[in-house]
């Protein structure tokens, strides 16, 4: 098998539990590389590729680097060998500079996110000079960034400017040095930068996510970009779970006695505060899941506010249940089930909430299972974004086939000996 313009390939740093990878591998993106530094995230990207028949391609293409995206080596140079070995064999030989499609990145939100320090560039977990370094040495024909809605506030304005001058060019503060200057940039045209809502995409959760698209300007040329819009109505939490409400309570119902009463009573009372919500400002959707770090205790569903609201939903947010069938098996019920307050959510709820497939599997304990899915960038959305580059990228693709077809006629009519193809390039939203 030789690489083909009709596979667009990616690669992606940062890439926790696969929230991001689902939603590009979903838009039409075949991933060559999947780097993360935490061991159960990465164990989590291997077992679902090895299982799931739809990951065929990355199974033999795909490699999963389990390490720290500072020594990770996608080019060979320096003494160093490419990490990239299965790639090879898709590629029939070590991938060179400006051969990728897109990059891509959830970049950690810490550094920028409301609900930490908001320490930006001096936050020593701050991997935007990662990924910026990364987009220089494999010169991709995208770049997509995300990371928390925090990044666009006023205060990182200088650090957003510096960023796009080192992709596209311009006039900005070093973070470093603190001198004003005139980078030469990387040779992309930064599309858009911008805000999109999860719940916007079907994703029954208020979880705002800055995405950057950049796009090599050789590549975009007269196209253009266009930044999706919503896809629906937005789904309640109601709506997500109650299949796996009735679910998780089904076994007590059978039984015989107060419990079955109990659990009755609980499920109705669920159900109804759920479906309550549907009617309210927010429409019965969650807020947003907190992954957490492991400097902190176990694992719950956010802070205080946070937790009001699911209250309000009828969850109880101090921590997360044991899965259906281990709540079974150790008779965990009165705790994740019988709550006055609602039950507690599993790991495979939480997963729903973010927009996961239900057939993706999480790896390690409880706790790291969660902490992947708060983590992670919502798959639905990361599709959309996808979905929007791999446009451009086809329709570039085809209008440089057309152009070499015809002997390379000038860039003004190259528009003209595309009119034959404009349904395909309206399919493309260019």
């Amino acid at each position: 098998m030789g690489p083909s313009d009709d596979v667009l390939t990616s690669i992606e740093i940062c890439a926790g539990a696969g929230g991001q990878a689902i939603g590009l591998h979903q838009a039409g993106f075949k991933h060559l590389a999947l780097v993360e530094i935490d061991p159960h995230a990465a164990q989590t990207l291997e077992d679902n590729i090895g299982a799931l028949g739809e990951w065929s391609w990355e199974r033999d293409y795909c490699d999963v680097i389990s390490g720290d995206v500072n020594n990770f080596a996608p080019i060979a140079g320096g003494g160093r060998e490419s990490d990239l070995e299965k790639a090879q064999k898709y590629l029939g030989k070590p991938l060179a500079k400006g051969k990728l499609h897109l990059l891509a990145g959830g970049v950690p939100c810490p550094p920028f996110s409301h609900a930490g320090k908001q320490l930006g560039k001096d936050d020593e977990r701050d991997l935007f000079p990662r990924i910026l370094e990364l987009a220089d040495e494999l010169r991709p024909e995208a770049v997509m960034i995300e990371n928390v809605r925090g990044i666009k506030d006023a205060k990182f304005e200088e650090y957003r400017t510096y960023i796009e001058a080192r992709l596209q060019g311009g006039w900005a503060t070093h973070p470093v040095t603190g001198i004003v200057e005139d980078f030469e940039g990387l040779g992309y045209e930064v599309c858009e930068w911008d805000v999109l809502e999860a719940s916007d995409f079907g994703v029954p959760q208020l979880r705002p996510r800055a995405v950057l698209v950049a796009i090599r300007k050789d590549v975009l040329g007269d196209l253009k970009f266009v930044w999706p819009t919503a896809t629906g109505s937005p789904v309640s939490v109601f709506r997500a779970l109650e299949e796996s409400m009735d679910l998780r309570y089904a076994p007590y119902l059978k039984m015989d006695g107060d419990i079955s009463l109990l659990a009755k009573k609980r499920l109705d009372k669920w159900k109804e505060k759920a479906q309550e919500a549907e009617k309210k400002k927010d429409l019965g959707i969650a807020p947003t899941l907190v992954g957490g770090s492991k400097k902190h205790g176990g694992a719950d569903l956010g802070p205080s506010r946070a937790k009001a609201a699911w209250r309000d939903l009828g969850v109880t947010g101090v921590g997360v249940a044991n899965s259906h069938e281990d709540s079974v098996r150790k008779q965990s019920q009165d705790r994740d089930l019988f709550r006055e307050t609602g039950p507690m959510l599993t790991v495979e709820q939480a997963a729903i909430i973010q927009g996961f497939p239900s057939n993706w599997k999480f790896s390690g304990g409880k706790t790291a299972q969660y902490r992947q899915v708060g983590n992670a960038f919502p798959p639905p959305v990361a599709a959309a974004v996808g979905k929007a580059i791999a446009d451009v990228l086809h329709a570039a693709h085809e209008r440089d086939r057309v152009k070499k077809e015809r002997g390379g006629v000038l860039p003004g009519q190259v528009a003209s000996a595309l009119t034959d193809s404009a349904d395909d390039l309206q399919g493309a939203h260019v």
